[in-house]
């Protein structure tokens, strides 16, 4: 019995130490070599070591020490998770013009449990989702966040803010179906509080139409929407709750204009002038332009229900948003990886690397545009589109040279995300 008042408090403390969570195990990653996108130089035989999701060092030819976890990527090219500037997991391509009416409401978000499976099983291990319907993507977010859900890192604009009747606004529906978008707004004070609700429910970047689009009705891709002062209030507001600002911006005027009110980056960016590419270089804006959808859109579109007028006004930009491209990048425009995914498939997106270099730039120069500019656009730089100590454990292996062959990378083979391995062909 003397030693009852002992055992007691021991047997006490025993559970509460068994009751505590695990230490992280380290585990390592080595492959052939791996591409330090920064440098644009490979490591040979990197070891890779990984504890609570983020990498810890990077050793060349290093040995992990006696009965450590390896996982051993034989034969394989290791390259950062990819990084998408421009998607909307909510949408399908399948689905043009009038043909997804035939759906509920909450069809959409359950299609993006599945496009974002589909993106991270690309190699697309973080991407910004420009604008959705009903919140759709922020509560996939949350999901993917509480481990409900695979997928990659989203950051997330919710509703894309317009002008009433512009690109950003409903404009399939006649008058007696009065449904327009959450979020437009005709003045100055309208939009600041149009940009303060997107953040109220989870924006981590505020998205802005300053031109019409293809995808909307009887709206000119060309013609500015937003004025100066408009878009400047925007991006104001967005830059005073931390958040970065992307617009929406195929004519020149518009592009020009939402420049100099301050927005991060110019979606699209189709007709660019010679003068709008000297101001995006001059004040270090990212041009996100996505050029390789047109190729799906003017191969499926008809087939897929988009509306003759939409077509029309691809086949009438792509090939000038692609020469524009070209010259923008040759100018020395800092440029970001961006496929307007639902616009084409997103498990495809890996296809566009092969019409960056096609159209001037070098392979490093493609997979730079999808890690590092992405991740600096993104402000997460030292935090994804890197394997380095500090960065999130975001991995990904093909079998090829991606610097010999870039279409390596409509093809990866592997995925890991924060640690946690995805995809193992």
């Amino acid at each position: 019995m003397r030693y009852a008042a002992f055992a007691a408090p021991l047997a006490i403390a025993i559970g509460a130490l068994a009751a505590l969570p695990a230490a992280a195990e380290t585990i390592y990653v080595t492959g052939d070599r791996m591409l330090d996108v920064e440098s644009g130089r490979y490591v040979t035989a990197p070891l890779i070591a990984i504890d609570d999701g983020k990498v810890v060092s990077v050793t060349p030819n290093g040995s992990a020490p006696d009965g450590a976890e390896v996982i051993d990527l034989a034969g394989h090219t290791i390259l950062p998770g990819l990084i998408d500037m421009h998607v909307h997991l909510d949408g399908r391509p399948e689905y043009g013009g009038y043909s997804g009416l035939q759906f509920t409401d909450k069809f959409w978000t359950v299609l993006g449990v599945v496009n974002a499976q589909k993106m991270l099983g690309a190699g697309f291990t973080t991407v910004r989702n420009v604008g959705d319907d009903g919140y759709n993507v922020v509560g996939l977010d949350q999901a993917i966040g509480a481990g409900w859900l695979q997928g990659p890192r989203i950051v997330t604009a919710n509703h894309s803010i317009g002008a009433t009747g512009g690109h950003c606004d409903n404009t399939f529906l006649p008058p007696s179906i009065n449904e327009p978008s959450p979020a437009v707004g005709d003045s100055p004070a309208e939009l600041r509080k149009r940009v303060r609700e997107q953040r109220k429910f989870g924006a981590e970047v505020i998205k802005a139409c300053a031109t019409g689009g293809v995808f909307s009705r009887n709206t000119a891709p060309g013609i500015q929407q937003l004025s100066l002062e408009e878009l400047t209030a925007i991006a104001d507001e967005a830059h005073f709750w931390g958040l970065k600002a992307a617009a929406h911006a195929h004519g020149a005027d518009g592009i020009k204009a939402a420049i100099r009110a301050g927005f991060d980056t110019i979606e699209h960016a189709s007709y660019a002038d010679d003068e709008a590419i000297k101001l995006a270089k001059e004040r270090g804006t990212f041009f996100s332009m996505d050029i390789y959808n047109t190729e799906y859109t003017l191969s499926q579109g008809e087939a897929n229900g988009v509306l003759p007028e939409n077509i029309a006004k691809e086949r009438a930009l792509g090939q000038i948003q692609r020469d524009n491209f070209r010259k923008a990048h040759k100018a020395g425009v800092k440029m970001v990886f961006a496929s307007d995914a639902g616009v084409m498939p997103h498990e495809n997106v890996g296809g566009q690397f092969r019409v960056m270099v096609e159209y001037g730039m070098t392979p490093l120069q493609s997979i730079q545009a999808a890690t590092v500019n992405a991740a600096d656009a993104l402000g997460q730089a030292g935090q994804v589109g890197v394997v380095k100590p500090g960065a999130w454990a975001d991995i990904i292996a093909v079998d090829g040279d991606p610097l010999a062959d870039v279409g390596e990378l409509a093809d990866v083979d592997w995925v890991m995300k924060g640690g946690e391995v995805f995809k193992a062909d």
